[in-house]
């Protein structure tokens, strides 16, 4: 049975006796709302694990001030609902007061391009709450292993960098993008698309697509496959783009012209006012 922990003393003492028992953890960070997407993950760490933490906590540090803190969803029940039915053992739900006690904030920042390109452009105090509260998450629940989708590929990157750097007994395992029926990745954010938004964005899926065949089928210039995506993108009268690039991994460096190694080709684009991400992996050593 699922059991609900909503400060982080009740979490250190569970955890405790489970390492004491010699039993493997596996975490699930979410900020609730959750899916399918939440769902596999949680079903990976059931699968390899002995015991599995769902964390269920909207973390304020993240969201910038003009940015959806107090409308973002909340569907605690459901998310209970969700969690035990894939076989988690905890969800814990703090509190923004118990996850950040002090008035004074302490933060973790992983500093270098990895934070300043995609997403942390438009968004610059966005991974600086990320890394914050994911560390605090870390020392809380001990895990052996984290869980983390694809669809938020420039975060898994950034925290692989600070388990690595910081030098954190775990490890990172990034799940693939769960996507609708009709391609469109899931997210709690898509719940605030109107229809013709829905629609609109699955212009996102189907030029990752696009572009995944064109390199299937032998094409390697960077540029080309950029702005093809980008091409498509902007041919969709209700998409706002905020960026179409490509980024070496996984250090997401600046592309190479000729994709001779693995890139993240990576979408953000507002419908409405609405914006989604979405992206492909481009492996030249996969055929």
């Amino acid at each position: 049975m699922l059991q609900v922990v909503k400060t982080t003393a009740e979490l250190r003492e569970l955890v405790r006796r489970v390492k004491k028992e010699g039993r493997t953890i596996g975490l699930v960070p979410t900020m609730g709302a959750l899916h399918e997407g939440h769902a596999s993950l949680i079903a990976a760490a059931r699968a390899e694990n002995d015991f599995v933490i769902v964390s269920d906590f909207v973390n304020p540090t993240q969201f910038g001030p003009t940015e959806d803190l107090d409308a973002y969803p909340r569907t605690f029940d459901a998310d209970c609902r969700l969690a035990e039915a894939q076989g988690a053992d905890v969800l814990f739900c703090p509190t923004p007061a118990e996850m950040y006690p002090s008035a004074e904030d302490t933060w973790v920042e992983v500093t270098g391009n990895i934070t300043k390109v995609l997403c942390g452009r438009t968004r610059p105090i966005h991974f600086r709450g990320v890394a914050t509260v994911v560390t605090k998450l870390f020392h809380l629940a001990q895990p052996d292993r984290a869980y983390f989708g694809q669809k938020d590929a420039q975060q898994v990157e950034v925290l692989r960098r600070m388990v690595k750097d910081l030098f954190f007994p775990l490890e990172i395992r990034e799940m693939p993008i769960v996507r609708e029926a009709d391609g469109l990745a899931k997210s709690s954010r898509n719940v605030y698309l109107k229809p013709a938004e829905r629609q609109a964005a699955l212009v996102l899926s189907q030029s990752l697509f696009a572009a995944q065949r064109a390199f299937a089928a032998g094409e390697r210039r960077t540029d080309v496959l950029v702005g093809q995506v980008r091409q498509q993108i902007e041919a969709e009268p209700m998409a706002e783009i905020d960026y179409v690039e490509a980024h070496a991994l996984p250090e997401l460096t600046a592309p190479h012209a000729v994709l001779d190694v693995p890139h993240l080709l990576a979408v953000a684009v507002r419908f409405g006012t609405t914006r989604l991400i979405d992206n492909v992996i481009l492996d030249p050593r996969t055929r």
